[in-house]
């Protein structure tokens, strides 16, 4: 599994580093696709429990408030938000209307998903799209890799102490211990090294981020363990090789691109 994990970290993390470095169309058109695929894989757990799941909705849902979002920032989510309530509350009456008498389970699904996916996914181009965002997003990803990289090594080496053993049986104290440490002192690290191209962090800003980084996104993590254990499966899909689907990967960074955007704005 170590090798695997190393794999996908040597692809990926050079691969995204790349896409917020650019930025433009192309930054924007890798997150549209990344969660477009996180929806489906989304929408198909949830078929696995036995639920009724429109994929092309929920796709379609996600996309557009990553796409209003992207296009008007915050001014017009509001709106994009009523009407996709809206219209998955005329989904959910139309499966009662034909037979379905669990259509309130159809309202609360794709909604929840399209929220968790969509709004949180939209973080991502907020979080790029603010003042020096191209660095505050390298950062903040960067961070998410290496307080991941802490916990899976001092939890493989010294984890004895549960967390969540039902739900996550891998998951350690020693572990999350370890993250929190990765994530602090390379948080204070960062900084200094991206000192030459860009000095709008300082290590204990970036300490500060780790620390929050490191202690928070385990529970979205856990949270995506929670839904593949409900629906009896190891991965979300095979998309990436030793890390399974694109859910797999993004459990963390929804997190991550919220507290990344919120702890910025206030820094600044």
């Amino acid at each position: 599994m170590f090798w695997p994990r190393v794999k996908s970290i040597l692809v990926f993390v050079p691969l995204m580093l790349v896409v917020a470095y650019v930025g433009g169309v192309l930054f924007s058109l890798f997150f549209l696709v990344v969660l477009g695929v996180a929806a489906f894989e989304y929408g198909r757990l949830l078929k696995k429990m036995g639920y009724y799941i429109s994929q092309p909705f929920l796709i379609c849902g996600v996309v557009v408030l990553v796409l209003t979002r992207l296009v008007f920032g915050f001014e017009y989510a509001d709106l994009a938000l009523v009407a996709l309530v809206m219209g998955v509350a005329v989904l959910a009456l139309w499966r009662y209307e034909t037979g379905d008498d669990t259509a309130l389970h159809t309202f609360a699904l794709h909604l929840s998903g399209i929220l968790y996916l969509g709004w949180l996914g939209a973080y991502f181009l907020s979080l790029r799209a603010l003042p020096d965002g191209r660095w505050w997003f390298i950062i903040t990803i960067a961070l998410v890799w290496l307080a991941d990289l802490g916990a899976y090594v001092f939890g493989t080496l010294w984890g004895r102490h549960k967390i969540m053993p039902r739900l996550s049986p891998k998951k350690s104290w020693e572990g999350w211990l370890g993250g929190i440490l990765f994530g602090v002192g390379f948080g204070a690290i960062i900084p200094l090294v991206l000192r030459p191209v860009f000095a709008g962090a300082t290590s204990l800003e970036g300490a500060g981020l780790g620390l929050t980084i490191a202690v928070l996104t385990l529970f979205g993590d856990v949270f995506m363990s929670m839904l593949k254990r409900l629906a009896n499966v190891k991965d979300s899909g095979n998309v990436i090789p030793g890390h399974g689907g694109i859910l797999d990967r993004l459990d963390s960074w929804l997190w991550a691109a919220v507290i990344g955007y919120y702890f910025t704005l206030f820094i600044r």
